[in-house]
C-alpha cells in the first residue's frame, strides 16, 4: 500500500462514528468480528476504516491475509479514542435518573453552639444525597424560633425545650448535657468537693429564656430544686455572650458541656459538680403541622428518622 499523503485534520471535520468502528477493529483485531459486534456488514466496517485513514493521513492498521495489527500511531491512537469514549460512558452514566434531582432551599432555625454528631451527620449526608439544595441556616434562642414557627407557619427549629409544646409538631432528637461552670477567677475555681449549700448564694448568669418565663429545664431544676440561681447578674439569649460574662466572673452558671470543652482545657472555665444527678435540656425538631413540608424539608425530616433508626445512641 503506498503511503498516505500527511493531511492535518481538521477537529471539526472528524467522524466519531468511524473512530467508534476503529475501536471495535483494535479490540477485536478482526474487521469480520468488528462488523459482527457492531452489527454492520464487513465491506462497511473496511470503509470506515479507509475512510479515517484518509481523514488522518496515517495507516492505522497493518493487515494482510495471514496477519492484523495495529501499526505504530495506529496504537497510540486507539488508547486516545479509548479513553475519550470511556469519558463519554460516564457523562452517561451520571446523567441517568437525575431527572428528578431536587433543587430548592432548606430554611434551619439552630440554637447557638449545638454541638450534636447527629446534626453533623445529617447535614454531611443531607449533601451528599442533595447537592443540589440550598441550605440557610440562622442561629437563635428556642422562645425566638418557636414564636416564628408559631405566627409565620413555616421552617424547621432545633430547640431546647422541657416539654412538646402544644399545636406544634415537636420530635425529640436527644438530650444535651448541661454543668455549672466558674471562671478562673472564681473561689470555687479548681475545687472538686463543692456543696449546693456552696453555690447558693453565688451570683448567676443565665440565659435570657430561662428568665423570661419559659424555663429552661437545667435553670428550672436548679432554681427550684437546690435553690440555685435566685440572684441573676447577667444573662443574655447568645451562649457566646453568657459564656463571655461567667469566664470574666460575673458569677456561676450553666453551659452545655460539649459547646465549652475549649474553654475547660485552657483553665478558663471550671466544672462545680456538687450533685450526682444529671442537668440536662431536650433538644426537639419543631415545625408547624399546618403546613405542608417543602421538598427539601420532607427530605432533611425523613433523613434524621433514617439516621435515629440505624443510630439510636448519636446525639
Amino acid at each position: 500500500m503506498p503511503p498516505l499523503p500527511q493531511v492535518k485534520p481538521l477537529l471539526n471535520d472528524l467522524n466519531w462514528n468511524l473512530f467508534r468502528s476503529f475501536c471495535a477493529i483494535a479490540e477485536e483485531k478482526s474487521i469480520t468480528r468488528a462488523a459482527k459486534r457492531l452489527n454492520m456488514s464487513q465491506p462497511s466496517v473496511s470503509l470506515a476504516l479507509q475512510r479515517l485513514e484518509e481523514q488522518l493521513g496515517c495507516q492505522l492498521v497493518f493487515r494482510d491475509s495471514r496477519h492484523f495489527a495495529l501499526t505504530l500511531r495506529g496504537e497510540r491512537i486507539y488508547q486516545e479514542c479509548a479513553e475519550i469514549f470511556r469519558c463519554v460512558d460516564r457523562i452517561a452514566v451520571l446523567t441517568e435518573d437525575r431527572n428528578d434531582e431536587d433543587y430548592g432551599e432548606l430554611r434551619l432555625q439552630i440554637i447557638s453552639n449545638l454541638c450534636s454528631p447527629l446534626v453533623d451527620e445529617a447535614l454531611r449526608l443531607y449533601h451528599q444525597r442533595n447537592p443540589s439544595i440550598t441550605w440557610r441556616i440562622e442561629v437563635q434562642n428556642s422562645q425566638e424560633t418557636l414564636r416564628r414557627i408559631t405566627q409565620e407557619k413555616t421552617g424547621i427549629g432545633l430547640c431546647l425545650l422541657t416539654k412538646p409544646i402544644i399545636n406544634l409538631d415537636c420530635k425529640l432528637l436527644f438530650r444535651e448535657e448541661f454543668v455549672v461552670f466558674c471562671g478562673a477567677e472564681h473561689r470555687l475555681f479548681g475545687q472538686t468537693d463543692v456543696t449546693a449549700r456552696d453555690l447558693q448564694q453565688e451570683p448567676f448568669v443565665a440565659f435570657t429564656c430561662a428568665t423570661e418565663g419559659m424555663g429552661l429545664e437545667p435553670m428550672v431544676m436548679l432554681r427550684d430544686g437546690v435553690g440555685l440561681g435566685n440572684r441573676i447578674s447577667g444573662s443574655s439569649h447568645n451562649l457566646e455572650e453568657v459564656r463571655r460574662m461567667i469566664v470574666s466572673g460575673l458569677g456561676i452558671g450553666i453551659l452545655p458541656l460539649m459547646a465549652v470543652t475549649d474553654e475547660v482545657e485552657r483553665g478558663q472555665l471550671w466544672p462545680l459538680r456538687f450533685t450526682d444527678q444529671p442537668l440536662g435540656a431536650d433538644v426537639f425538631m419543631v415545625r408547624h403541622p399546618a403546613t405542608p413540608l417543602t421538598v427539601p424539608e420532607q427530605k432533611f425530616v425523613d433523613l434524621l428518622d433514617e439516621l435515629l433508626q440505624l443510630y439510636p445512641d448519636l446525639c
